[in-house]
C-alpha cells in the first residue's frame, strides 16, 4: 500500500461521516494501515451496517395516503390481480420475490476466469408470479403476497411470496435462476459492495416475514385461524369473539466476547454444530424479566462458570438465518469483563471453551481466507443456477497458504461475532474502546 493510499485509508476510517463504524475504524493508525491491505482491513473492521441490517426498503414507512404505503399498494394489488395478464400500466409498479422453503429466488452474473460471480435477487412481475404459483397448484391472491417496501425513485413497490411446495424456476427472461439458502447467499455476498449488502438485507427481511406467517397460522389465545392484515405486516385472529392482533416475532439474543483484562485474553467457545476448527463468542437467548446485562452474566456463568462484572454494548445485528421456528433473531453484542477465570464448561451447551491470547486470535483472523470463502460460495450459486449442484464445506477454505489446516478460525465479516473479536484484537490491551467514541457501559452491579 502506497503512502497516498495509506493516508486516504486513514482519513476514511477517522471520518465523522461514518459515525456507526466500529471502534476499530476510529483508532486505526497510519502504522497499522501501512501494514494492512485494504481488503484485509475491510474484513476486520465493523461495516457501516452489519449483514442483514440497513434494508433500503425499510428506511421510511410511507403514510397511509401515499400510493407507496402498504394500505394504498394493497388496494392497487387487489384491483390488478383479477385482470392479469391484461392489467393496465400502473404507478407504482410491483415486483415480487418468490421463496421456496425459506430460500429466495436468485440468479448469478459476471463470473469468468478472472472475476467472481455476483448473485442478484430474482424479482419477477405479477404476471410471472401468477404463472409460477399456478405451476405449484396455487392461485395468486392479494393475501398471498407480503409487502416489503418501496423504492420511490424507481416507482416500484416490492413484495414477497412463499410457494407452498418446492418451486422450480430454471429460466425466466433469459436468466437462469434457482432457489438458494439464505445462509449461502450471506457467505457469498461481497461485504464491500453496498448493493450486495442491500440485497442481502432485503432477502433477510422477506424470509423473516414469510417464515413468521408460516408459524403463526393459528391464534395463540383461542386457536382460531389468523388472517393477514396491513398487506401482511401483521395478522389477526378470524374468530369474531377474539380478533387478537399478532405482530412479527423477534427473538433477542445476547452475544458477548468475554475478556480477561489482567492476562489480555478472550474467551472463545465451540458448539458441536460448528464446522471444524471454528471458534466464536458465547451467546444465549434473553429470558422474560431479564435485562440485557443480566442475560450476559447469566449465560456466561451457565455455559462456562465464569463470573462477569462490567458489560459494554458494542452493536446489534438482525439474524434471519436461524430455524424457521424463530424467524428472526436480534443479536445484541457486548464486551463482558471477567471477574473470575476458571472455566467449567456446560457440555450440554458447549463442546469446549478456552481462553485465547490476543496474538493467537489475531493470527486466526489473519490466516483465514474470508475472501476465498466468499468466492467459493459465489461460484457455488452460479453452478446451482446452471443446474450443477456443488457440495463443499466452506471450512476447507480457511487453510494456510501452505495448504495446511489453520488451527482455528473466526466467523467471517457477515457475523457480529467477527466484529466483536476483531475490535478487541485491534485495540490496546485492556481497552476495546477508542477515546473518541466511548461505548455504553452498563451497570457492573
Amino acid at each position: 500500500m502506497g503512502e497516498k493510499e495509506t493516508e486516504m485509508l486513514a482519513l476514511f476510517l477517522s471520518s465523522s461521516t461514518y459515525p456507526a463504524l466500529s471502534s476499530l475504524s476510529r483508532s486505526v493508525t497510519l502504522d497499522l494501515a501501512r501494514r494492512t491491505t485494504l481488503s484485509a482491513l475491510t474484513m476486520s473492521m465493523n461495516l457501516r451496517t452489519h449483514a442483514f441490517a440497513g434494508n433500503p426498503l425499510k428506511s421510511k414507512t410511507p403514510k397511509s395516503t401515499d400510493p407507496f404505503s402498504p394500505t394504498s399498494a394493497f388496494e392497487s394489488l387487489k384491483a390488478l390481480i383479477p385482470v392479469i395478464p391484461n392489467q393496465p400500466t400502473v404507478s407504482p409498479d410491483f415486483k415480487v420475490l418468490p421463496f421456496s422453503k425459506g430460500r429466495p429466488l436468485v440468479f448469478s452474473s459476471g463470473g469468468d476466469a478472472t472475476t467472481t460471480p455476483i448473485w442478484h435477487l430474482g424479482w419477477i412481475s405479477l404476471a410471472d408470479c401468477k404463472v409460477l404459483l399456478a405451476s405449484c397448484g396455487a392461485d395468486l391472491r392479494e393475501d398471498s403476497l407480503v409487502y416489503l417496501g418501496p423504492k420511490v425513485e424507481e416507482d416500484l413497490v416490492y413484495w414477497a411470496v412463499d410457494l407452498a411446495e418446492d418451486g422450480v424456476v430454471s429460466e425466466l427472461g433469459g436468466r437462469k435462476l434457482c432457489f438458494v439458502e439464505l445462509r449461502t447467499l450471506m457467505v457469498a455476498a461481497d461485504w464491500a459492495d453496498q448493493h450486495a449488502m442491500d440485497e442481502l438485507a432485503i432477502a433477510g427481511h422477506a424470509r423473516a416475514l414469510l417464515e413468521w406467517h408460516n408459524v403463526s397460522r393459528f391464534c395463540g389465545s383461542c386457536g382460531g385461524v389468523t388472517v393477514p392484515r396491513e398487506a401482511g405486516r401483521r395478522k389477526q385472529c378470524s374468530n369474531e369473539t377474539c380478533k387478537k392482533r399478532v405482530y412479527p416475532r423477534v427473538d433477542p439474543v445476547v452475544i458477548m466476547l468475554v475478556i480477561d483484562r489482567e492476562n489480555d485474553r478472550a474467551l472463545l467457545s465451540r458448539q458441536s454444530r460448528f464446522v471444524p476448527r471454528m471458534w466464536s463468542c458465547l451467546a444465549g437467548f434473553i429470558e422474560p424479566g431479564e435485562s440485557l446485562e443480566e442475560a450476559v452474566r447469566r449465560e456466561t456463568w451457565e455455559e462456562t462458570g465464569i463470573e462477569v462484572g462490567e458489560v459494554v454494548y458494542h452493536s446489534s445485528q438482525p439474524w434471519p438465518v436461524g430455524p424457521s421456528s424463530m424467524p428472526c433473531q436480534l443479536m445484541v453484542g457486548f464486551f463482558a469483563y471477567a471477574k473470575t477465570v476458571d472455566i467449567n464448561v456446560d457440555k450440554e451447551e458447549l463442546e469446549d471453551a478456552q481462553w485465547h491470547c490476543r496474538e493467537d486470535v489475531k493470527k486466526a483472523l489473519d490466516v483465514a481466507e474470508y475472501r476465498k470463502a466468499q468466492r467459493t460460495a459465489a461460484a457455488k450459486i452460479e453452478q446451482m443456477c446452471k443446474g450443477v449442484e456443488r457440495s463443499q464445506s466452506l471450512s476447507t477454505d480457511f487453510n494456510l497458504e501452505s495448504g495446511e489446516l489453520a488451527p482455528m478460525f473466526i466467523p467471517g465479516p457477515f457475523a457480529i461475532a467477527h466484529h466483536l473479536i476483531s475490535a478487541w484484537v485491534d485495540q490496546a490491551p485492556g481497552n476495546v474502546q477508542p477515546k473518541q467514541q466511548a461505548g455504553v457501559s452498563l451497570s457492573s452491579l
